[in-house]
Order: C-alpha cells, then structure tokens, then sequence
C-alpha cells in the first residue's frame, strides 16, 4: 500500500517525540570530527506545510507542536527542537513542519551525507525539490527502504545514524522492520539506529517492543510517550515509541528531563505517561 501521507499528521506528538531524540542523537554524532551518514528508510516529503488541506483535515500539529509554540519554559533539549522548526517559519507564524531529512541537513555539517529513500512517487519528487540545491551531500533514491539498506550499509565513513520511521499501514511492516533490525547489524553493528511506532492496542505493536529487546545489540534506549488513554474501540493511536540502537550515553539523562515535561504539556487526559528504559552492556 502506498497510500500514506504524513502530511495528514505532521507536527503531531509523535513527530516531537521523533524529532526531538532525532536532533540531540545526530548533534552528539556530529561532536566528532570523522564525518557520518545519515540515512532514512521512509523520508516523506521533507517538509509539510501546515495550512494545506491534508494537515487541516485532521489539524494534529495543533495537540503536537502547536501547544510548545508559544511556551517559555521549554528544556533544553526541546527548545533545541523548537529552534529548528523556528527556521521553517521565519515571520514567527507556524505554517511550515519540517520533515525528518530537514532537521538532519540542519543539525549536520558539511562533510556529512544524506541518503533518502521514498517510495511513494508524490513525496519522493516532493522530496527531490526540497533538496535539490544540496549537490552531492544529498542522494534521493525512489525506493523500498528496508531493501535499499542492504545497499547502503555499512557505510563508507563506518559511521551513520539510520532512521526506519514506516506507515505501519501493512501488518507485515513489523516483521519486516525485525528483519531490517537482524540484516543491518550483521552488517554494521556499530551504527546508530533510530526506529519509530505507534502504541496502538493492535497485538502486533504491543509485541514489537519485547521482540527488539532480544536483537543482538548490547546497547539500547527505549523510550515511549502516551498522550491519551487508549480508545474503548480500540481505534487511532494513543502515543508513539522509539527504540535507539547503539544510543548517545547522554541521552538517557537528557530524556530524564524531557519526558515529563513533553507528557505534562502535551497529555490530554489521566492515560498519559511516559516509559524510558535503557540497556548498557
């Protein structure tokens, strides 16, 4: 099925969650001077605006980056995040989200490289004009991500951050991120890894988190934010997880500090919460 568009959801409490751990795991990689990759299997359009008619069919930016926009009290980490959206709306109006490959070319340098792949025909010539003035530091591949990694891991520099964020629209897209997992750290073990999903009360999803637990990785973060008790009919999504292979060690207590705040701010009932776990070994 290729009938996802994240415009329908962009700027949603998902995306905060995504992109603010997106920033903070990509500004500790770009501490060292050895240039990285940056690689993502689902990229979107990379960049939405929100006052077209797919966003304001469902307005979810409004309960997501909506309600941090004119806030004062946001953690650092946040408002590293808030200033990056802050740049797609220079007049000071939020009419514009960035997408997952924008925040990356903004928080990376020069000597690194982006790899995109998309695979609905729509986002992907989206995708090819939002960057086609980046030269070579930006390749666009109309593509299946979960194959392309094969491709493209390891890579080059032997250093790279893969983000693997899909619609979850198809059941078998959870086999086949487990499978994406177990291929690419035979591949390339010591690579970071960032991986996005909904909570939903389908099983598959609940069943997603302990199947990650057992991949071969040593280290792990595991982090999850509830914005709603779950619907009685079992429909919609009532928060989103992220699961970070080979994490930054700062990032734990990084998310210590966010994870409140973000449940605080963006929870609309008693069902919110947050889950942050981490494995080191």
């Amino acid at each position: 099925m290729l009938s996802y568009r994240h415009a329908f959801h962009s700027g949603n409490h998902a995306d905060v969650l995504k992109h603010v751990v997106l920033v903070q795991v990509i500004r500790h990689l770009a501490q060292k001077e050895k240039p990285f990759w940056y690689i993502d299997t689902h990229a979107g359009a990379g960049g939405y605006a929100l006052d077209s008619a797919q966003a304001t069919k469902l307005a979810e930016f409004r309960d997501g980056v909506g309600r941090l926009w004119e806030r004062k009290d946001l953690p650092p980490a946040v408002s590293d995040y808030l200033n990056l959206v802050r740049q797609a709306n220079p007049d000071g109006r939020l009419k514009h989200y960035p997408g997952s490959p924008s925040f990356a070319l903004w928080t990376m340098r020069a000597q690194d490289r982006l790899r995109l792949c998309e695979l609905h025909s729509r986002e992907v010539l989206r995708l090819r004009e939002r960057f086609q003035d980046c030269g070579r530091q930006v390749v666009v591949e109309e593509a299946d991500g979960f194959a392309a990694l094969k491709a493209l891991l390891p890579p080059p520099p032997r250093r790279a951050l893969v983000l693997i964020d899909p619609s979850y629209e198809e059941r078998r897209d959870y086999e086949r991120v487990l499978q994406s997992f177990k291929d690419s750290l035979s591949r390339f073990p010591g690579g970071s890894y960032l991986l996005w999903y909904p909570l939903l009360t389908k099983l598959e999803a609940h069943e997603l988190p302990p199947r990650l637990k057992r991949l071969p990785a040593g280290k792990w973060l595991h982090v999850t934010l509830r914005v709603r008790t779950p619907a009685g009919d079992g429909f919609g999504m009532h928060g989103s997880g992220l699961f970070v292979i080979n994490p930054p060690w700062t990032l734990p207590a990084i998310l210590q500090e966010v994870m409140p705040w973000l449940t605080r701010v963006l929870g609309a009932d008693a069902g919110a919460g947050f889950t942050l776990e981490s494995q080191d070994s």
